[in-house]
């Protein structure tokens, strides 16, 4: 068997640039680990920059997203028991977010896929990348008992922070960094109204929280909580009560709860590969970077590595020139650490450590202070927010 693109995983970065390259006139065949019902069972982000929106949009993928996404102009930062609105589209120059579940993204991405008619080799096993520091890589894996081997031109991994394709690179070639936080993310989604219209950042002395949404009548909510702690020990009941105590008194009457469709609880780590390109095999997405939810960029940085990489390969088999593909780990982590550095600050700035003094707190409660009462503030927290352009 051969095409010219093997993709490793079918997650949104995945599908995006199976799409994309489909859109091109490049073939490709995407290999997953699992099924498609697990991959779509996974809850994970909600918030689009506009260039993953675009991004959606030019793969064909957009239709359901722009009847039925939330186009958000600002988020509102809790503290000292007060809400404060940051103008995203003032603040801007008139860019925004999409609200947009991540599962709904994946749905739309493997619908148009099927009906393109498109190859896709669910509940692959073994998966193994192979010669792509030469000029004929391949990728072996076993379906059903039978042993297949796809020779291709180009290998992208898409697979995630526990996939195959980082784990296969060189190890004298690759460098990590990686923080980890001494917090994780207990997550709810139930289906009830958002208690805002647009997403509530929460800094409180219990602790973080964020009100999030997925649609009108579908509503995500977060608490931090100690590494320790255990989801089976956090009832509905005790949830919701916990949410109460770290809201404003206006969100708090507003509040609707009910029986949770889901709960889970995220540890928060930053971690990012360097390069992301071995010979004819790039990383893409998680596979190659995690950031902490806080400043909705994990999504957003997949998509923009599909992008810089779907260009690259565009490119090379258009024009015949690599100049594209020879740049896309400088540009990919280029956009990579700004945002890594973002989302640290969102961390860092909105959430209780376990080690913090008074002081501490103090310099965080100024540091939100400024970032409300200084238009310099404000925008530099609002571009960082929607996403800083491609470069």
């Amino acid at each position: 068997m051969r095409t010219s693109v093997v993709i490793v995983g079918a997650g949104p970065a995945g599908l995006l640039l199976g799409q994309l390259l489909h859109k091109a006139g490049i073939d490709n065949i995407i290999l997953e680990q699992r099924s498609g019902d697990y991959v779509l069972g996974r809850i994970r982000a909600g918030v689009l920059e506009q260039v993953s929106v675009d991004l959606l949009e030019e793969a064909g993928a957009a239709e359901r997203m722009h009847a039925e996404g939330l186009p958000h102009d600002g988020i509102e930062l809790l503290f000292g028991g007060k809400r404060h609105r940051i103008n995203l589209h003032e603040l801007t120059g008139g860019k925004r977010v999409m609200v947009y579940g991540q599962t709904e993204v994946t749905r739309d991405l493997m619908e148009v896929r099927a009906k393109a008619g498109l190859t896709t080799v669910y509940e692959a096993q073994k998966v193994q990348p192979h010669d792509f520091e030469t000029d004929a890589p391949r990728v072996t894996y076993e379906k059903d008992g039978v042993q297949h081997t796809i020779e291709c031109d180009f290998i992208a991994g898409c697979d995630g922070f526990h996939g195959i394709c980082r784990a296969s690179a060189p190890k004298d070639k690759i460098k990590t960094f990686e923080k980890v936080y001494p917090f994780g993310w207990l997550g709810l989604l139930s289906d009830t109204p958002p208690v805002s219209e647009e997403l509530i950042y929460a800094h409180t002395e219990r602790g973080f929280a964020l009100c999030s949404q997925r649609s009108q009548t579908r509503s995500r909510y977060y608490l931090q909580v100690p590494l320790t702690e255990k989801v089976e020990d956090w009832s509905d009941e005790r949830f919701w009560e916990e949410l109460k105590l770290r809201l404003d008194p206006e969100a708090r009457e507003r509040l609707v709860t009910g029986p949770s469709l889901e709960k889970s609880i995220a540890p928060l780590r930053s971690f990012v590969t360097e390069p992301m390109r071995f010979g004819r095999m790039f990383l893409a997405g998680d596979a190659a970077h995690i950031v902490p939810p806080t400043g909705a960029k994990g999504l957003n940085l997949a998509a923009s590595d599909v992008g810089y990489l779907y260009t690259g390969l565009k490119q090379y088999y258009q024009s015949g020139s690599s100049e594209g593909i020879d740049a896309y780990s400088e540009r990919c982590l280029r956009r990579i650490w700004n945002a890594e550095r973002f989302s640290w600050w969102m961390t860092s700035l909105m959430h209780k450590f376990p080690d913090m003094n008074d002081f501490d707190v103090k310099v965080q409660e100024a540091e939100l202070g400024y970032i409300v009462r200084s238009q310099a503030g404000s925008t530099s927290l609002a571009e960082n927010y929607v996403g800083l352009p491609l470069l």
